[in-house]
């Protein structure tokens, strides 16, 4: 029998379902963890949300998402500042530690790389002592490259355990998910590396499909339906100390178009055979 206790349902990879929705069917699925996106919050409201996941027994793996810090102007950086320092308080609410920072990407017209960067590592120290007194820590989150311009100006986990390093591992950490880093020569230095600063936040699964899907956004699949040697990177993960939840995200229409049980029990089939066996 599989042993699914660190297995977590990312509430992007059932997107039709409500917060209520997705954690019966985690109860249901004998799923234990559920790592809420802040759209199915607010849709519930934060005090009924935090209620539904501890009354069903559930444990929340991490809050997705805040960041996009890249904004060039005063008004801009202060609206950012002002909306992660809401999550770091939903993360509070819901009973997690673990707040994924998305970094942001190029301001509109904007094609200097160098600044934009900077601008996040300025950002990340202004949230930092509020995250701190708050006992939450801040996951960045690299993203492929491919969404370098609009999304995460850090695409590898090296760019994002440097720009961690001048923090505590308790108030900085870093996520590995497969779908954005399987392509990364480094990637197993990267993540030895992760694990030696104990900065290891997140293990997130799912696979990278061809073709790249009209929107790129949503070529995220199911383990096992795409290029990614999980059995590999879950191995790196595994020796360098990581033992925490193993969220499964996955950005797919067809996935969100589908009976959100059958896509779960699916789910927990393809985490048994190919994700498991190296965690």
């Amino acid at each position: 029998m599989s042993d699914f206790k660190r297995l977590s349902l990312n509430s992007a990879t059932t997107k039709k379902w409500t917060l209520a929705e997705a954690v019966d069917g985690c109860v249901r699925a004998g799923i234990p963890a559920i790592g809420p996106w802040r759209d199915v919050v607010h849709d519930t409201g934060l005090d009924k949300a935090a209620a539904l996941i501890r009354d069903a027994g559930l444990r929340v793996s991490s809050l997705c998402r805040g960041g996009f810090l890249t904004a060039p102007d005063a008004a801009g950086q202060a609206a950012a500042l002002a909306d992660n320092r809401a999550a770091i308080l939903e993360a509070v609410a819901l009973d997690t530690q673990e707040l994924f920072l998305v970094v942001g990407g190029l301001a509109p017209g904007e094609k200097d790389v160098v600044a934009a960067r900077r601008r996040v590592a300025d950002r990340l120290e202004d949230l930092v002592p509020f995250a701190e007194d708050n006992g939450i820590r801040l996951v960045l989150e690299p993203l492929h490259p491919m969404y370098a311009a609009d999304r995460a100006l850090i695409s590898t986990l090296g760019q994002a355990l440097d720009l961690a390093a001048p923090y505590d591992a308790k108030a900085v950490g870093v996520a590995v998910d497969t779908f954005h880093v399987w392509w990364d020569p480094e990637l197993k230095a990267q993540i030895e590396r992760a694990g030696l600063e104990g900065r290891i936040a997140s293990y997130q699964v799912c696979d990278f499909n061809l073709p790249i899907a009209t929107d790129a956004l949503l070529s995220r699949g199911m383990m096992g339906d795409g290029v990614i040697d999980f059995a590999t990177i879950g191995t790196w993960v595994r020796d360098a100390g990581y033992t925490g939840d193993i969220e499964v995200e996955i950005f797919n229409q067809d996935i969100w178009d589908a009976d959100g049980d059958a896509v779960l029990a699916t789910m927990k089939d393809r985490y048994a055979k190919l994700v498991l066996p190296s965690a």
